[in-house]
């Protein structure tokens, strides 16, 4: 009876070592992506506010082209 209690408990903590590599592995892939996310949304933000600023500067043209 001990050995097989002994045995069943090996099996469990097998079956947790296996669960927590595979989670760590699944933070690792998370994180990464994250970080492309993050780096990719940096970009769009730059893109969006260079052209929100090019706009900005040609309606302040319109407006003194409108004004002579």
């Amino acid at each position: 009876m001990k050995k097989n209690a002994i045995k069943q408990l090996e099996l469990q903590i097998d079956e947790l070592l296996h669960i927590s590599r595979l989670m760590y592995e699944e933070n690792i892939l998370l994180k990464t992506r994250q970080i492309a996310w993050l780096t990719e949304r940096a970009k769009l933000v730059k893109r969006t506010d260079l052209a929100r600023s090019r706009i900005e500067t040609m309606l302040a043209r319109l407006k003194q082209l409108d004004n002579e």
